[in-house]
């Protein structure tokens, strides 16, 4: 008696589809998501309360005004450093391997805004401007001390990034990954900067 064998049919496995971004570039963008919200809020509560100033005043009487004109210095170094980075990161994505020095500068330029910005807020402890001198000061050193908080933390994130690359162990993803976090940093500024400062 013979058998029948059943013939099962060749079912290919399904291809997977592929990331549109990585899962490191995704969680920065979702990260940036929720910090641009933080920051929103921060102005938000600082154009109120300004907004509600006793006569109209701001900065209130006895108060030091913060450095506009010096600050732009520092605002110029931010910006040159996220110009350097979007040209480093364009040509890494497009294979070109040495663009370590790129990157060097990006985040020397970065750490001269950090380093500004702290020689600026020790003039303005000297003039009076404290956390608890007044609302003022409450709000400068909050919303610029988060600023100045991830600023330190993306060039961190650099040097990393400028480690890796040297030894030829920085991936295309994680270079994304960094460029994300200092672009936010840099784009950021220019608000709090125009809203704080003026």
């Amino acid at each position: 008696m013979a058998t029948r064998t059943s013939i099962i049919p060749f079912r290919p496995k399904p291809r997977r589809a592929e990331k549109l971004v990585s899962n490191g570039v995704l969680g920065m963008l979702l990260f940036v998501f929720v910090e641009v919200m933080l920051f929103a809020g921060f102005i938000a509560a600082f154009v109120i309360i300004k907004s509600r100033a006793v006569g109209s005043v701001w900065p209130p009487p006895n108060q030091p005004r913060l450095p506009f004109e010096e600050t732009a210095v520092n605002t110029s170094a931010l910006i040159a450093s996220g110009i350097v980075l979007v040209i480093a990161h364009r040509l890494y994505q497009r294979g070109k391997e040495s663009v370590a020095a790129l990157l060097a500068v990006a985040t020397v330029l970065g750490g001269a805004f950090v380093g500004l910005q702290g020689v600026e807020w020790v003039a303005l402890i000297r003039e009076g401007l404290t956390l608890t001198s007044s609302t003022y000061g409450a709000l400068f050193y909050t919303i610029i001390g988060a600023h100045a908080a991830h600023a330190v933390a993306a060039i961190c994130a650099l040097v990393w990034a400028w480690t890796r690359m040297t030894r030829g162990r920085l991936s295309r993803e994680a270079m994304s990954t960094v460029a994300l976090f200092w672009y936010f940093v840099v784009l950021v500024w220019p608000f709090l900067y125009f809203q704080v400062y003026l």
